[in-house]
């Protein structure tokens, strides 16, 4: 049974601040601590990324601190997003939206019940026999996964295609204080949503944009508190510990090569690498733990660096621009490679088609 990539969308909300604007704002309405206020300026003025998409209908929004509006402008962005790169996924893979067999969805900067699928499905007019699951609390990796659950749908039902969704609105869950960590996450984390669309190959469609071969995870709660979301005050609070990038590469790197040992494969045979896009330092010591060139990751800093850290679609915006590239050539393996909350990591390997 042949898993192919049909189509990938991106979107994101409509609002974008440079980060210069971010720490005029940040400056002008908070009143920010010496320490706090350089490290906004080091990561806001002296930083890599250029500016941020958020899900917002103004600036002022951040300023916002009731837990129901934040959820409020969680489904309001959410929704919208993830139905945007849903269209762009679908028109990429020439499917209606009739067609759909199932649907799964990650999030975790926002809790509902039902989940966002409910809403995605209204929205998009899906049938009321789609198949559909909410993925919920895995963070930053969680696209992969979801990718996991979508091919495993389309084996146990043989019934495809399926769109699997990444979506997060991390500005939902701007937290306010002084905190070294929380200045960190104010700073880099952004809103996105990225949908693919996946089937079983036929004679008319043999290959798609790429195969699906394989997925592997890792799960190393041993690290917990150095990546989760706490609650406090009834608004989830980002807990971001200074070893995650080390920790981050670390797992990431035994999940990879787990991976392609049950293949027979070397980090050479990796033609290219789509690695979660978690800032410039993650993705420094993740080159470092896999040995790989210098320009091996060159998508995933243009993403980071456009976009800032969108969380789980984050590394699907990655693939997108490999994609767009035009550079992948039929047989080429790549490998898809995040870590999140708790502390996760995920890896997926795929086999790419002719530009």
């Amino acid at each position: 049974m042949k898993i192919i990539l049909k189509g990938l969308g991106t979107a994101t909300p409509p609002l974008y601040i440079t980060q210069n604007e971010a720490y005029e704002y940040l400056s002008t309405n908070f009143v920010l601590k010496p320490a706090e206020q350089g490290l906004y300026r080091r990561i806001l003025l002296d930083g890599k990324i250029k500016g941020r998409y958020l899900g917002m209908d103004a600036k002022r929004d951040a300023l916002e601190t009731d837990p129901d509006r934040h959820l409020a402008r969680f489904l309001k962005f959410g929704r919208t997003t993830a139905v945007a790169a849903a269209r762009r996924a679908l028109a990429e893979a020439g499917v209606k939206t009739h067609e759909i067999a199932g649907l799964v969805v990650n999030t975790c900067t926002g809790y509902l019940c039902p989940g966002l699928s409910s809403y995605i499905a209204a929205d998009l007019g899906l049938r009321t026999s789609t198949s559909f699951q909410d993925l919920m609390g895995m963070g930053c990796g969680a696209a992969i996964p979801n990718l996991e659950a979508a091919a495993g749908m389309l084996a146990r039902n043989g019934e495809g295609p399926v769109l699997s969704i990444a979506v997060e609105i991390c500005t939902a869950t701007i937290f306010p204080s002084h905190e070294p960590d929380l200045v960190v996450s104010n700073s880099i984390f952004s809103d996105g949503a990225a949908a693919a669309v996946l089937d079983l190959a036929t004679h008319s469609c043999p290959n798609g944009l790429a195969r699906l071969v394989d997925f592997a995870t890792g799960m190393f709660p041993k690290y917990r508190e150095d990546l989760r979301y706490r609650t406090e005050g009834g608004q989830l609070r980002n807990q971001l510990s200074k070893r995650v990038p080390v920790i981050g590469a670390q797992t990431a790197t035994k999940v990879a090569t787990r991976l392609l040992s049950r293949h027979g494969l070397s980090r050479n045979d990796i033609a290219w690498w789509a690695v979660h896009p978690g800032g410039t330092v993650v993705l420094a010591q993740v080159a470092k733990e896999l040995e790989l060139a210098d320009d091996a990751l060159r998508f995933s800093y243009n993403v980071f660096e456009n976009y800032g850290n969108m969380s789980s679609p984050s590394v699907l915006f990655v693939l997108r621009k490999i994609l767009d590239s035009k550079r992948p050539q039929t047989g080429q393996k790549g490998m898809l490679l995040a870590f999140g909350a708790g502390f996760s990591a995920f890896a997926a390997l795929m086999e790419f088609a002719s530009p």
